[in-house]
């Protein structure tokens, strides 16, 4: 037991690398432009063609390698990622720096998912939500944590030695995933019509819309979150810098208490709340901008919301689709990243017509709403699905 639960947070600490080798760009993106001598919004596309690989490469390379031990294919994705970052270390211009961002984008995709899929098959169902939160606070950490390290580490060397750093680290966390992760058999063969019919099942459908519209809820505040302290709470930059550190330790705790939540009461219970909470928390926001401590107070439990709910996903995910699990998680990774680049850019569009921040939390909040409403239907076929004579006379 010791073993698993070490390998589980080596895994963590990878998915948190690859997690932050893709959140750190756009807070380097000016120095990143200067040094290879192209445009800011020609930088700025180094940020698309990861999102776009991550997409799309992802769900294809989890198809293709659904057999494969997970072992070797853990560390084979890590090699890509080692190369990525020697890559982008290396690139003098764009064109270069663009492949090393679709290697990296194709790699951490496929080490994100087959982690989340070792999880499910190493540990016994009644500890899969803690053990899933541990791997989520992975991702979560790289959010909150590796990015302001990141900007740190470029301005005390170069932009350069954050790829070489994490370059160094993923050879670390490849060589302790090789002498201590168990060897772990692939999936079942199931034909890929079959993956494809499970993950187009109305319950799985519905739920990818969880993820869409719950992503770009938070992608539409988070990707202004720093302006709007600045603007309507009166933030200055150490106090901001402060306050994503206190976020980032919140997010640390919610994931816990998410993955422990899913063991205690379900995911579906465990989902629900957390999206009602998260829902209230942003719907509120704008109305309390007039006391700095009651907005940051509503800000924490967003976060709160925000880290619980992740591990809750994740598991109603498996859980739905035990036989595609992979797949579908494949598929959902594509989903968030979606939700990301929509949230954003509905962000932008209304910062564009209204020129003020005051009314982000309630988009974010109307984007949360539908994706609470999402998980209703989906709950909702997922019992009936439970129920019908079919499923009962198999289980």
């Amino acid at each position: 037991m010791k073993t698993t639960a070490l390998s589980i947070y080596i895994l963590a600490v990878g998915v948190f690398l690859t997690a932050t080798s893709e959140l750190v760009v756009s807070g380097i993106l000016p120095r990143i432009a200067e040094d290879v001598n192209i445009s800011l919004a020609v930088a700025g596309q180094l940020i698309t063609a990861y999102s776009l690989s991550f997409a799309i490469a992802t769900p294809l390379l989890i198809v293709l390698t659904s057999r494969m031990n997970r072992k070797p294919l853990l560390i084979g994705s890590l090699a890509v990622f080692i190369a990525g970052n020697a890559l982008s270390a290396l690139s003098l211009n764009a064109e270069t720096l663009m492949v090393s961002r679709v290697l990296l984008g194709a790699s951490s995709g496929i080490f994100l998912v087959v982690s989340l899929g070792i999880v499910a098959k190493l540990v016994p169902a009644d500890q899969l939500g803690r053990s899933i939160g541990t791997i989520i606070l992975g991702f979560s950490s790289a959010m909150i944590l590796g990015v302001p390290l990141g900007i740190a580490i470029a301005d005390w060397m170069s932009w350069q030695a954050i790829f070489m750093m994490l370059g160094a680290l993923s050879i670390a966390v490849g060589t302790a995933i090789l002498r201590l992760l168990p060897a772990v058999e692939g999936d079942d063969p199931v034909p890929l019509s079959s993956q494809l019919k499970q993950a187009g099942s109305a319950v799985i459908v519905t739920a990818f819309f969880i993820s869409l519209f719950r992503e770009g809820g938070n992608s539409v505040f988070l990707t202004y979150i720093s302006p709007y302290l600045q603007q309507l709470l009166s933030f200055d930059t150490a106090d901001i810098a402060f306050m994503m550190l206190a976020l980032g330790l919140i997010g640390a705790f919610a994931s816990r208490l998410g993955g422990s939540l899913v063991d205690r009461w379900g995911t579906s219970r465990t989902l629900g709340t957390w999206l009602v909470i998260h829902l209230l928390a942003l719907a509120l926001l704008p109305v309390f901008t007039f006391s700095t401590p009651l907005a940051v107070g509503l800000i924490a439990i967003m976060f709160v919301a925000l880290f619980a709910s992740g591990p809750a996903i994740q598991s109603y995910m498996i859980q739905q689709a035990p036989k595609s699990a992979n797949f579908v998680l494949s598929l959902n990774t594509s989903v968030i990243h979606l939700g990301i680049a929509g949230g954003a850019g509905a962000g932008g569009y209304l910062l564009n017509g209204t020129a003020s921040l005051q009314h982000h939390p309630w988009l974010a909040a109307a984007l949360i709403a539908l994706g609470l409403a999402a998980a209703q239907i989906s709950f909702a076929l997922s019992r009936k699905k439970m129920n019908s004579p079919i499923e009962r006379s198999l289980t």
